[in-house]
């Protein structure tokens, strides 16, 4: 055992002895840190004093380290294989400007034809352009136009309302005045040449009215209404197109306007309200909520019953 560890220490006494002098003598090549950092214009690199190796000798010691960093550092691609890579990649790099690498003749051509991108916009050529903006100019006009006729047709037809509506009001009024000149006529206005008729003349055709009637009990009126109330509240009245003054208190032997015994404002079964029957060209008209016997050859009042209606 012993002589065992005595060889194993000669055999290692022997392997330092010839490490050491290799040692010391790459020690002062190496130098610190500050020593190798040192620039070649005497200044300080990183801190080094002046008067150290540069950084041209500590770039040649980088490379003497091995062949890895050298080829890492000399074998960079060339800008002309990089464009010839970009170029070799196709479309992959749409849009990139005029002289930077990857430009590609398909590029340029699809710029020169006025298309930036087939993927990014569909934007069309200048000739296409001019078309669609003449064709929106066209649309536009067209727009206007038929705005215009759309205009110039409702006004058309606005006139012709208008027109139509003042032919039937013209129509209308012609026709009331045909009306009211039937009802003159039929009232007897043509009747002893329009004038009026005296008190021998108004009799010589047909009796003459007996005011008596008033004592026979079949013509209780008054008495008849207290009953049957209902009877005497016919409506409102409504006074006839033309006629603006309003009620007045009519009394025998005043000439009423023709306006006021039209037709419409007879009453045609008098002895309904109890009323003795007219005859002749006698008739019982209603006048607001009055009734009056009027002679309608000239409107003359014979006979008046105020406050007959209710």
């Amino acid at each position: 055992m012993l002589r065992k560890m005595m060889l194993a220490g000669l055999m290692t006494a022997t392997v330092m002895g010839g490490i050491a002098p290799a040692l010391a003598q790459d020690a002062p090549s190496r130098g610190d840190r500050g020593e190798r950092s040192a620039r070649p214009d005497g200044g300080g690199w990183r801190g080094g004093p002046a008067g150290q190796p540069g950084r041209s000798e500590v770039g040649q010691r980088w490379q003497q380290r091995g062949p890895d960093r050298a080829d890492r550092a000399v074998t960079q691609p060339r800008p002309d294989m990089q464009a010839q890579r970009w170029h070799q990649r196709g479309d992959d790099r749409p849009g990139r400007p005029t002289g930077q690498p990857g430009m590609g003749t398909d590029w340029q051509q699809r710029r020169d034809n006025g298309w930036q991108s087939d993927d990014v916009r569909n934007r069309p050529q200048a000739p296409a352009r001019q078309d669609w903006r003449s064709d929106r100019t066209q649309e536009r006009r067209d727009w206007r136009d038929d705005r215009r006729d759309d205009r110039q047709d409702w006004r058309q037809d606005r006139r012709d309302v208008r027109q139509d509506w003042r032919q039937d009001r013209r129509d209308d009024r012609r026709d009331w005045r045909n009306d009211r000149r039937d009802d003159r006529a039929w009232n007897g206005q043509n009747w002893n040449g329009g004038r009026r008729f005296d008190d021998r003349t108004r009799w010589s055709t047909q009796r003459r009215w007996d005011n008596g009637w008033r004592q026979d009990r079949r013509y209780d009126w008054y008495g008849y209404r207290n009953r049957y109330g209902d009877r005497y509240r016919i409506g409102r009245y409504y006074a006839p197109r033309g006629w603006s003054y309003g009620y007045q208190r009519y009394s025998v032997g005043i000439f009423l306007n023709s306006l006021l015994y039209g037709n419409s404002y007879w009453l045609d079964d008098p002895y309904s309200y109890r009323l003795p029957p007219a005859y002749g060209t006698l008739r019982w008209v209603r006048y607001y909520d009055d009734a009056l016997l009027v002679d309608i050859r000239d409107g003359y009042v014979v006979d008046v019953i105020h406050d007959f209606f209710w």
